[in-house]
């Protein structure tokens, strides 16, 4: 039976091979598999006559904060041109990138307007976390990448409880007097958001070893080079993404839950617990509050803190 068996199988498989030899010998393609059948394509290229892959056409009126970008010096459009293709063809990031602006640009932009930064600077933030609460290899953190001495300069508390590196509003305001600060030393938006990335020691020996004053004239390394030319290209494609082939409905973008304030002036032994009195978890907690950094407060100080509690009904919480 073994023997009649393997016979079979052998015959099998010269009929496949000489089917297969036939018709390579008429010029015939095998039949198609179901997995690779699909839109029609292209017979020669292979390619959906609906996908199109484009250079994309720069406005010519750009500008950051109001001050106008240089675009008529070739080497200026060849950097922008590489942030346009970039951002434009990295779509999952653009897309995300998108969702978030809405859920965190209205936090951002009071903050802005009050304390006299132009609005581009929202942008500032997406460049350099891509509005999420990340932590950089040189330690720098949260939305607007503050340094641990930075934050402590500027009045943030920074411990191993809390890090309100990663409290959105707090560290908004204090992106805002750092930018301040810078404006009023450069006396323009472009340096200031340069500064903000460089440090002023790295823009200060540019500028005097390169004898140039403007960010366009200087000769940057790559990461401050690229800097405001992704912020460009971010402002733009987040002001109008149907323009770069974005389609984005209202239901499809993220959302600010409602929340109300509870004060807290005394040590919390157990957020865990704590969260149960407001019908959340420890995971919604620390969502609406990444700058509790630990289940628990010491506060021997007993320091008013104010937590971000969300209205009941937008989450679901199990047993």
């Amino acid at each position: 039976m073994r023997f009649l068996k393997n016979s079979l199988m052998f015959l099998g498989f010269l009929f496949v091979v000489s089917t297969l030899i036939f018709a390579v010998q008429q010029g015939l393609e095998p039949p198609e598999s179901p997995a690779a059948s699909g839109p029609a394509t292209d017979p020669e290229l292979r390619v959906s006559p609906t996908y199109q892959i484009s250079a994309i056409a720069i406005p010519d009126d750009l500008n950051f904060a109001g001050e106008p970008v240089p675009q008529d010096d070739p080497e200026v459009l060849e950097r922008i041109d590489r942030e346009f293709l970039v951002n434009t063809y990295w779509q999952s990031n653009a897309l995300l990138l998108m969702k978030r602006s809405h859920q965190y640009f209205p936090v951002i932009e009071p903050i802005l307007a009050k304390n006299g930064i132009p609005d581009d600077f929202k942008y500032l933030a997406v460049a350099e976390s891509g509005l999420q609460n990340v932590v950089s290899p040189a330690g720098a953190t949260g939305f607007w990448q503050i340094m641990k001495a930075t934050g402590k300069e500027y009045g943030l508390e920074i411990n191993e409880n809390v890090d309100e590196r990663y409290h959105l509003e707090k560290s908004t305001e204090v992106a805002c007097r750092y930018l301040k600060k810078y404006k009023e030393k450069y006396g323009s938006w472009t340096l200031a958001a340069a500064a903000y990335n460089a440090g002023t020691g790295a823009i200060d020996r540019f500028m005097s070893v390169q004898q140039a004053g403007g960010y366009y004239d200087l000769l940057l390394g790559q990461e401050t080079g690229r800097y405001l030319f992704r912020i460009l290209a971010i402002k733009e494609i987040l002001s109008n993404p149907d323009k770069y082939g974005f389609m984005m409905e209202e239901e499809h973008l993220y959302k600010n839950v409602p929340t109300f304030q509870v004060e807290v002036d005394t040590p919390v032994a157990n957020f865990a617990e704590f969260a149960t009195q407001y019908g959340i978890n420890y995971k919604i907690l620390k969502r609406h509050n990444p700058w509790l950094r630990e289940p628990h407060l010491n506060n021997a100080s007993r320091k008013v803190y104010q937590l971000d509690i969300p209205m009941k009904g937008y989450y679901r919480v199990g047993p």
